[in-house]
């Protein structure tokens, strides 16, 4: 059976609306009975039978508030079981009542016409038919007993065909329905694949978005963002605070009207560490206090990628001139002052000048060589390697090669062993440039501990470190960013090119350099690998 909106539920509304009308209508039809009586309006001709059919008519109606709750039998079973009632009991007080004369035999175009809705046209019409001939039945049965006479075949036949009528029309609405539904059923589906289309490019957006309330309470954070904020769990109307501390506060200061969105004010830091992140606020709506917000967070790695990669473009270009044009010359003019301060009877003003020309002459030369690394950049050749014994050896060799005391520089005894995935020349290369500049910049007394060498794994997403620490001066929080840059020195005897080269070299290696200040004073750089869970992988 298919019902409509081809749909089971549908069917039971449908015979629960039924017996309710045959409940009421039995009610008023046995108060019509009992009160009318001289004569008989219900029952005329047969009293007693009239009582019986009524008695029958509720008794079935509240017998059948059981069943249509309990939902037994079937729906297709109830629809015939309850034709077949009305159309019993119907027929009955007809017949009680004086024939189709009586009108009664009328009340079967309410029940044929709700469960004619139910079934396909081929049953609607059996339906009909079955009702028109037990129509004609009726008649003739109450004429072979002298209750009608022949001119009654003619309002039966009348009943019957007003009874098709009503099941053609109500087959023609059915199919309309069903049409409607199935329409409405595919537009459900393509909103449906729409919606899910949705949230699958939000999810799978590079840009990170998080969505809020006027209560700042989470509505919406694609995957991108729940990474940078480290939201493994996290749901709707969820406060934003709970998911991200940070972005609360950074929110509530935009809110009061304290920074402009993209200000560094309201950057702050991923879950991981390895970048900063800058919010940026969009109201859905007039309401910036209390209205939903669309806040965009905008990865400046990303950025100074780019950045990155124009700048080292033009240095490419550079280093290949540098190479040919440079390199030979001082090459020569340092050939030539050591010469000079080689030959017999110079005073100790020329060896002043010989040594200037010796030491800016290396210094040159260290340049040339600092520029022509960034060339060599994307040649890595990445190991895994035990991170604990790795350090222990760079502080012994680095110490030795240095002729420095014992304690300058220690390797603090990490709690776990750690594998990591790196080039081992680029990062010898970043662990010694930063630690000869915690040496020359950062050594607080001789003999003091001056540089301390750790590793571990960030709290909220396991990724390895190195971290090198000193008791140094630190940088003043406006030179972070700069210190990074090429060329750019804060001390007299620096090439400019230490951190730069440094930072470039990890980002070959998918690690991170960062910076951040001591507690107490001093400096701690930390070299985030990069993620084993992606290494893994690939490897």
């Amino acid at each position: 059976m298919t019902s409509v909106p081809d749909s089971e539920e549908f069917a039971w509304r449908v015979l629960i609306l039924l017996n309710v009308f045959r409940l009421m209508l039995g009610s008023l039809l046995l108060a019509v009975f009992l009160t009318v009586t001289d004569p008989y309006i219900i029952g005329s001709a047969n009293p007693s039978l009239a009582w019986g059919a009524l008695l029958t008519m509720l008794g079935a109606g509240i017998v059948e508030v059981w069943l249509l709750r309990q939902r037994i039998p079937s729906s297709e079973v109830q629809i015939y079981a309850q034709l077949a009632l009305d159309l019993t009991v119907t027929t009955a007080l007809m017949h009680a009542s004086g024939g189709v004369s009586s009108g009664v035999g009328g009340l079967l175009v309410v029940s044929v016409g709700a469960l004619a809705l139910l079934v396909p046209a081929q049953r609607a019409f059996l339906l009909a038919a079955v009702t028109a001939l037990t129509m004609l039945g009726e008649q003739t049965v109450s004429q072979l007993q002298g209750g009608t006479d022949t001119t009654a075949y003619a309002p039966a036949g009348i009943l019957g065909a007003v009874i098709f009528v009503i099941a053609i029309v109500v087959q023609v609405l059915r199919h309309r329905m069903l049409e409607t539904e199935a329409l409405a059923e595919q537009r459900g589906v393509d909103l449906k694949n729409l919606a899910e289309l949705n949230q699958y490019i939000v999810q799978h957006l590079r840009e990170s978005i998080v969505v809020v309330d006027g209560d700042d309470r989470l509505r919406l954070m694609n995957e991108s963002a729940a990474t940078e904020l480290g939201a493994t769990n996290r749901t709707a109307g969820q406060p934003l605070r709970e998911v991200s501390a940070e972005l609360a506060d950074r929110l509530a200061t935009w809110r009061r009207g304290g920074s402009a969105p993209g200000e560094p004010s309201l950057s702050l830091d991923s879950a991981d560490g390895a970048t900063t992140i800058i919010p940026h606020f969009a109201p859905l709506g007039s309401e910036r206090l209390s209205g939903a917000m669309l806040i965009f967070l905008e990865d400046t790695s990303l950025l100074a990628e780019r950045v990155q990669q124009t700048k080292l473009a033009s240095l490419g270009r550079l280093s290949a001139s540098i190479a040919h044009e440079i390199r030979n010359p001082v090459g020569a003019m340092s050939h030539a002052g050591q010469l000079l301060a080689e030959s017999p009877g110079i005073g100790p003003e020329v060896e002043r000048l010989t040594d200037i020309i010796r030491v800016n002459g290396s210094r040159v030369s260290q340049i040339v060589d600092s520029v022509l690394s960034l060339s060599r950049r994307d040649k890595t050749q990445p190991e895994r390697l035990q991170l604990k014994p790795w350090i222990e050896e760079f502080v012994q060799e680095f110490v030795q090669t240095l002729e420095l005391d014992e304690k300058t520089v220690s390797a603090l005894d990490a709690a776990v062993d750690i594998e990591v995935r790196m080039d081992l020349t680029h990062l010898r290369q970043i662990v010694w440039n930063i630690c000869d500049n915690a040496i020359k910049y950062g050594s607080a007394a001789v003999g003091a501990i001056a540089v301390e060498l750790t590793c571990g794994r960030l709290e909220t997403s396991a990724r390895p470190y190195l971290e090198i620490a000193d008791r140094g001066s630190g940088i003043d929080p406006d030179k972070i960013e700069e210190v990074f840059e090429p060329f750019y020195t804060g001390a007299d005897g620096g090439t400019g090119l230490g951190l730069f080269i440094s930072r470039e070299l990890c980002e070959c290696n998918g690690a991170t350099l960062r910076y951040q200040p001591r507690d107490g004073g001093g400096s701690v750089f930390r070299v985030v690998f990069a993620d084993p869970a992606r290494w893994q992988r690939v490897s």
